[in-house]
């Protein structure tokens, strides 16, 4: 079949695809369009069908209905290895009795690629992960980080039109993982090939995808630059799920005014519901200011007392209960050296914030 190139530039297309395990709907109609050369990244919890969606388009599974496209050409019945596709596993799936070298080219000899052409592009991944003075090694004499690599070389060196990651970095301790994303984007970004990564941690996507698409219960419930959906959710669920958020059940008052237990919300602009309407306010920790005095500017404001506090190193994240006996989080930057704490356990203090730091959620 001769591929018919999307007119609107989508290489990978999913169109309404549905997969049912019995009567239960791992993945409900899910659309999408990923760009050539994008990293897209599937952002859900455990159980949300990110995973079912990946192995779809890898063709481990297949479409109870709907179709996938890749550059034009419709995937259904084509088995993995017929797919211009690699996907590379959390577990990396490193064969323990060869030695990296071998690792990276055991795809290639299976192809039946010529000798001189095997070495020729394994000698090239190693080059490009920075992996030549360990080809010899075995993957038991790695660390976490270089088998990561070893495994993303072995999926880079069929030169696949779509390469799929899940979970790519989830073995590796916190600091290693956080140096790793900015490797393995630039590595991907240099080859251009299309990406799509499944992931459970938000900061993972954030940092490392162009675009993300939340997914829960099997549907996608926002895509969107990750600027785009942290700071504009589609619903509480998504404002839940992307980072901190202080989530107040309120009602519209007026125009600039929603009602809620603790805080009439002001806000900069027109709202776009009507008086009366039941709503929820979200506010960012970061955008909260905490003191001791109340604010004298006009604004949001409201007075707690101080539960408890996190202490991170860069930043501190104050916990308030208000006189409604809700909870507000506050993150507050530790700019100065000395490390002592402002506010202790007991404190009363004012939290306060412009009226253009928080939106309205209807959903």
């Amino acid at each position: 079949m001769n591929p018919v190139p999307p007119a609107d530039g989508a290489f990978l297309r999913i169109e309404s695809v549905t997969k049912d395990f019995g009567s239960f709907r791992a993945v409900d109609h899910v659309s999408l369009d990923v760009a050539r050369g994008e990293i897209f990244a599937l952002l859900g919890s455990s159980g949300s069908g990110k995973s079912t969606l990946l192995r779809m388009l890898a063709g481990f599974e297949t479409p109870t209905s709907g179709r996938v496209l890749l550059g034009g050409v419709d995937l259904a019945g084509r088995p993995p290895y017929e797919r211009p596709v690699n996907m590379m596993f959390q577990s990396y799936a490193l064969f323990p009795h060869l030695s990296v070298w071998d690792n990276i080219a055991f795809g290639l000899r299976r192809d039946g690629l010529p000798k001189a052409e095997v070495a020729e592009r394994v000698d090239a991944m190693l080059r490009l992960v920075q992996m030549e003075p360990l080809a010899r090694r075995k993957p038991h004499q790695l660390s976490g980080g270089q088998q990561q690599r070893v495994a993303l070389a072995r999926s880079l060196a069929k030169r696949p039109q779509l390469l799929l990651l899940d979970e790519p970095l989830g073995a590796l301790d916190k600091k290693l993982r956080e140096e790793t994303q900015i490797e393995l984007v630039n590595i991907i970004h240099s080859i251009g090939v299309t990406c799509v990564l499944v992931t459970h941690d938000q900061e993972e996507a954030m940092m490392m995808a162009s675009r993300i698409a939340v997914m829960s219960h099997g549907r996608l419930l926002q895509i969107g630059a990750p600027a785009q959906v942290y700071e504009n959710p589609a619903n509480r669920f998504v404002a839940d799920f992307i980072g901190n958020v202080n989530l107040m059940d309120g009602t519209v008052a007026g125009p600039h005014e929603v009602r809620c237990a603790d805080v009439v919300h002001r806000f900069a602009q027109p709202l776009a519901q009507g008086t009366g309407a039941a709503v929820t306010v979200a506010v960012r920790p970061e955008k909260i200011d905490i003191a001791a005095e109340a604010p004298n500017e006009g604004g949001n404001c409201v007075r707690g007392v101080v539960t408890a506090f996190s202490y991170f190193g860069d930043s501190t994240m104050f916990h308030l209960e208000l006189p409604s006996g809700a909870r507000l989080k506050v993150h507050v930057e530790n700019d100065h050296r000395e490390g002592s704490m402002p506010f202790a356990p007991g404190d009363a203090v004012w939290a306060s914030w412009q009226p253009g730091a928080q939106i309205v959620l209807t959903e």
